[in-house]
C-alpha cells in the first residue's frame, strides 16, 4: 500500500503522533487540577472541662436495699463494649445478644450502611477513562437513484463495524472530588446512623428489662397488700358475726380490698405489653417471646461508672459524629456548586473498523479513528447556578447549626444522666426510710386492732400508706439501675470496641 507523505511525515506518524498528544493530555490536565471550594476541617472539641458547675460526687448509700450500692465517677474512664454484663443478669445478656443479631431496625440500618458505601464506590469510576466496545452489523439496498455508497460501486451490501470509544472528563476543578468527598462523608454519616442504631437499641433492652422486673416486684407488693386485706377482712367478718365489729369497719375493709385488687390489672397489662415490646426489641415475634422473669433483687448496681471528658464525648456519641460529617458533606457541597460554574472539558477517542465482509475487517485501508477534546462553560443560566452556590454554602450554616446544637444536647443529656444519679440515690435512701417506717406502722396497726386496741381506719390508713411506700421504694430501686444504664447511652454506648462496628470504621 502507498503511503502519503505530508511534510516529509507519514500518515501513520501522525496517527501516532495524534494517540500520543491524546495520552498526555489525560496525563497533563489532572496534574494542572485545582479543586475549588472550602477545605473541610473537623469543628474544635468544646471548650469545657465538665459537664455542670459541680463536678459529680459519689452517690448517696443505702444499705440492705437492690440498688443501694454507692457509685464513684472515674474521669476519663473507657466504656466497656459489653456494659451491660455490668448488671449481672444472664437474662439480660441474652436478651441483648439475641436483639444485636435479630433487630429488624439495626439489621435496615446495616443495610442502608452498604447502599451508601457502593454508592460512594459507583462514583470512584468517573475518575479513570470510560471505555466502550460496539460491534455493528447491517445489510442494506441503496437506492439507485443516488450513488452507491461502497467503492464497489454496488447497491446491495453488508457492512460490518466494530468500534473503540474512549472518553474521558478531566477534573479540572475538582467538582468529581468534591462530589466523591460528599459520598465518603455521607457513608460515614449512614455508619454513625446505625451506630446510633444500635446504642440505641441496646439501652431500651436493658432499660425495658429493668422496667419489667421492677413491675413484677410492684405486683409482688400488690399481691402480699391485697393477701393481707383479704386476711382483716376475714377476721373482720368473725368479728362482726360474734358481735364484735360494726358493719362500717367491715364494709371499709372490703372497699379496701377493692381498690387495691383494682391496682393489679394495669400492673399485669404493662408487665404483658413491656414483655412484647422485649420480644419486638430481640427480633422474635410476641408469641415466640422466651419467658423470662426479671427481678430487680437479682441486678447487681455497677459502682465505678466512667466519666468521659466533654471533648472525647464528640468524639465517641455516634450523633455528634453523624452531624460532623453532615457538615463534612455540606462543605463539599460548596465545592461542587462552584465548579459547576466553571468550564469542563471532555476528552474523546474513537476506533475501530468497517468493511463489506467480516473476514476483511481490520485488513489495510478499512480502519478509522477519532481524537476530539470539547470545551464547554455555562454563559447564561438566569442565575441557576449562582442560587445553587448560596443555597450550599446556607446549607453548611444549617449543617454547621445543626452540629452545634447536637453538641449540646449530648452535653445536656450526660449532665441531667449525672444529677438523675445523685438524686436518685438520695430519692432511694428516703424511699427506703419511708418503706421501713409505714412498714413498722403498718403491723403495729394490725396488732392493735387484733387486740382491740385500736380503730379500723388508723389500719386503713396504714395501709395505704405502706402500699404506697413500697412501690415508690421499688420505682425508686428501678430508676438507678435505669439512669445507670442511661449514663453508658449518653457516653456513646461503647461502640468503638465492638470488632464489627470499630474495624469497619477504621476501613473507611
Amino acid at each position: 500500500m502507498k503511503t502519503i507523505q505530508t511534510n516529509g511525515i507519514s500518515g501513520r506518524d501522525i496517527r501516532l503522533h495524534g494517540f500520543r498528544s491524546a495520552a498526555a493530555a489525560f496525563i497533563l490536565l489532572p496534574l494542572a487540577a485545582c479543586t475549588v471550594g472550602p477545605d473541610f476541617q473537623k469543628p474544635a472539641a468544646p471548650a469545657v472541662s465538665d459537664y455542670r458547675a459541680t463536678p459529680a460526687k459519689t452517690t448517696t448509700t443505702t444499705p440492705d436495699v437492690p440498688g443501694g450500692a454507692t457509685q464513684t465517677f472515674t474521669r476519663g474512664k473507657d466504656l466497656a463494649a459489653d456494659w451491660w454484663t455490668l448488671f449481672h443478669s444472664q437474662s439480660i445478656n441474652d436478651l441483648v445478644e439475641s436483639a444485636l443479631a435479630k433487630n429488624h431496625d439495626l439489621k435496615a440500618a446495616q443495610a442502608a450502611l452498604r447502599v451508601a458505601h457502593e454508592n460512594a464506590l459507583a462514583h470512584k469510576g468517573v475518575f479513570v477513562p470510560s471505555v466502550q466496545a460496539g460491534f455493528s452489523a447491517f445489510h442494506q439496498k441503496q437506492s439507485g437513484l443516488i450513488a452507491p455508497t461502497p467503492n464497489a460501486n454496488i447497491f446491495q451490501y453488508d457492512l460490518f463495524t466494530p468500534q473503540l470509544n474512549i472518553s474521558y472528563t478531566p477534573d479540572v476543578f475538582g467538582l468529581n472530588r468534591r462530589s466523591q468527598e460528599s459520598l465518603n462523608a455521607q457513608e460515614q454519616s449512614v455508619r454513625y446512623q446505625m451506630v446510633a442504631a444500635y446504642t440505641t437499641l441496646t439501652a431500651n433492652v436493658v432499660v425495658t428489662a429493668i422496667q419489667a422486673a421492677a413491675l413484677q416486684s410492684q405486683i409482688d407488693a400488690t399481691k402480699e397488700l391485697i393477701a393481707t386485706d383479704e386476711n382483716i377482712v376475714r377476721i373482720l367478718q368473725y368479728q362482726l358475726d360474734k358481735g364484735y365489729a360494726s358493719r362500717v369497719d367491715l364494709a371499709a375493709q372490703q372497699a379496701q380490698l377493692e381498690q387495691a385488687r383494682a391496682t393489679l390489672p394495669p400492673l399485669l397489662k404493662q408487665q404483658a405489653q413491656l414483655r412484647d415490646l422485649l420480644a419486638t426489641l430481640a427480633g422474635v415475634y410476641t408469641s415466640e417471646a422466651p419467658a423470662t422473669n426479671f427481678d430487680l433483687t437479682t441486678l447487681q448496681l455497677p459502682t465505678d461508672l466512667p466519666l468521659s471528658l466533654p471533648s472525647e464525648l464528640v468524639a465517641q456519641r455516634p450523633d455528634v459524629l453523624q452531624a460532623q460529617e453532615n457538615l463534612h458533606a455540606a462543605s463539599a457541597q460548596i465545592g461542587v456548586a462552584v465548579a459547576n460554574r466553571l468550564p469542563n472539558i471532555l476528552l474523546t477517542a474513537d476506533a475501530g473498523s468497517t468493511a463489506l465482509a467480516i473476514g476483511q475487517l481490520f485488513a489495510s485501508g478499512t480502519n478509522f479513528w477519532a481524537l476530539g477534546a470539547a470545551l464547554t462553560a455555562p454563559i447564561f443560566e438566569g442565575g441557576t447556578l449562582k442560587h445553587q452556590e448560596r443555597a450550599a454554602r446556607a446549607g453548611y450554616d444549617e449543617a454547621a447549626e445543626q452540629y452545634r446544637s447536637t453538641v449540646l444536647n449530648a452535653i445536656q443529656n450526660v449532665a441531667d444522666t449525672l444529677v438523675a444519679l445523685q438524686q436518685d440515690a438520695d430519692g432511694l435512701k428516703a424511699s427506703a426510710a419511708a418503706e421501713t417506717a409505714t412498714k413498722t406502722t403498718l403491723d403495729i396497726a394490725q396488732r392493735q386492732v387484733e387486740d382491740g386496741y385500736s380503730g379500723y381506719l388508723n389500719l386503713l390508713n396504714a395501709q395505704q400508706s405502706y402500699q404506697q411506700a413500697r412501690i415508690a421504694l421499688v420505682q425508686a430501686e428501678a430508676n438507678r439501675f435505669a439512669d445507670t444504664a442511661a449514663l453508658y447511652q449518653a457516653l456513646g454506648g461503647g461502640w468503638w470496641h465492638r470488632p464489627e462496628l470499630a474495624e469497619a470504621n477504621n476501613a473507611h
